[in-house]
């Protein structure tokens, strides 16, 4: 299994290209399902996630025709058959649940698997299977499946959701295109990999209004066409290179992003003594004071502080002067990677929900492993700064959501190395 060695102490000075969000790819790849003809998407990330999703939709029956060096993806669902995905596919991520709503809107019947994916805490597949249940899907769970069937098809509804869930956002939203009548989603998110998803959708013929809002309305159609569509930025790793910067010092420009995708962190940087600059798809990023000042961090719906960038605003506070207070509220059990970054010598107290980052002088590099996928990263950013080399293992976490990371950070004065540990 390999490992990525990390030492630290250098600026970073350069340019990155951002890639495709993952966190849209795979929600478009599953829109494939939707409809008989091509779906292509460009801007694609190369990503074990990709992979593994593809797996899946190769194994229902779509043709799946991947350009890795183009970030092209074609695919096909014209001869699907085979309406089950199962347990050995599905296990790897958590994603894949997502097929069952197209499917069974489209087919009229599915069985896929309960999934996997990262062990951050609860996250229940009940508002998607009581969404589907409201649009007229008949669903027994049994040996570990999910076997939902709509004999005649399913119908439009108004669905209150309990709490915000962008997976079930985005999953019901797939399913009610092809539902007969009107959907209604209140309490939806917003995030705006949903209006990446939505506009897609409508570009294959879907009539869908309310994007970026609370409430959206999709009125079904008979059928779906193909599409030629640009991945969204991933505003995850849009920010987790700001962050980088801002620990590291120097200057950097992210290419192929925008800064809107991330308002909700440019002002918690500011105030850290961060400087992020937005003109056009570029953002600019410099650190405009000598030392980094603690900030306090609430993780909210969109569009408030994203859960996926916690773990990375931590190891930023891990070398702030004074303290920094970072309260989860998405998301329990998503502080795994405090032990590791107190192996590197950060001073953090964790109390229920909360945790309270006292910035020491500096960390040293260690032994770490990565948690889960943002967790990795956040280890990553410690050791661009901690004195010493920092070796990090279980990066297969890292390869699920960062594209070309170790040559990306390296371009801009980095020191990584990924290792074979044979």
């Amino acid at each position: 299994m390999d490992k990525i060695l990390i030492t630290g102490g250098n600026q970073l000075n350069g340019r990155i290209k951002i890639s495709g969000a993952k966190n849209s790819a795979l929600k478009l790849m599953v829109a494939s399902l939707l409809t008989d003809e091509d779906l292509v998407l460009t801007n694609l990330p190369a990503l074990h996630d990709v992979y593994t999703l593809l797996g899946v939709l190769e194994g229902l029956g779509v043709d799946c025709n991947f350009e890795k060096d183009q970030q092209k993806l074609t695919l096909n669902a014209g001869s699907v058959t085979d309406t089950k995905a199962p347990y050995d596919l599905v296990r790897k991520m958590r994603a894949s649940i997502l097929v069952l709503g197209p499917l069974l809107a489209k087919h009229g019947h599915a069985d896929v698997s309960l999934p996997g994916g990262c062990a951050i805490g609860t996250r229940p597949v009940d508002l998607h299977l009581n969404g589907l249940k409201q649009l007229g899907a008949e669903i027994v769970l049994e040996e570990g499946y999910v076997k939902a069937k709509a004999p005649n098809g399913l119908k439009g509804a108004n669905i209150l959701f309990p709490k915000v869930s962008v997976g079930a956002t985005e999953h019901l939203m797939m399913a009610a295109c092809l539902a007969e009548g009107v959907t209604v989603l209140s309490n939806a998110a917003r995030e705006p990999e949903i209006v990446d998803l939505g506009n897609c959708l409508n570009t294959m013929g879907a009539e869908i209004s309310g994007l970026g809002t609370n409430t959206i309305t999709i009125k079904g159609k008979k059928k779906l066409g193909g599409a030629n569509h640009h991945v969204l930025a991933d505003r995850i790793e849009t920010g987790t290179y700001a962050i980088a910067v801002g620990m590291t010092g120097g200057k950097v420009v992210l290419e192929d992003t925008n800064i809107e995708l991330i308002n909700s962190l440019v002002e918690p940087l500011a105030r850290a003594g961060v400087d992020v600059i937005g003109e056009g798809n570029t953002i600019t990023v410099t650190r405009t004071s000598e030392k980094l000042h603690g900030v306090d961090i609430m993780t909210e719906p969109y569009p408030g502080f994203p859960t996926d960038l916690q773990a990375q605003i931590m190891a930023m506070l891990t070398i702030c002067d004074g303290a920094g207070m970072i309260t989860e509220t998405i998301f329990e059990n998503r502080f795994m990677h405090v032990p590791e970054l107190c192996r590197m010598g950060a001073n953090i107290s964790v109390h229920g929900s909360s945790a309270l980052v006292r910035g020491v002088p500096e960390l040293k590099g260690a032994e770490v492993m990565a948690t889960d996928l943002r967790a990795s990263v956040a280890m990553i950013l410690a050791g661009l700064v901690a004195k010493g080399t920092t070796t990090m293992s279980r990066i297969y976490h890292l390869d699920r959501g960062y594209d070309n990371i170790v040559d990306k950070l390296n371009a801009c004065g980095a020191d990584l190395e990924r290792v074979s540990d044979s």
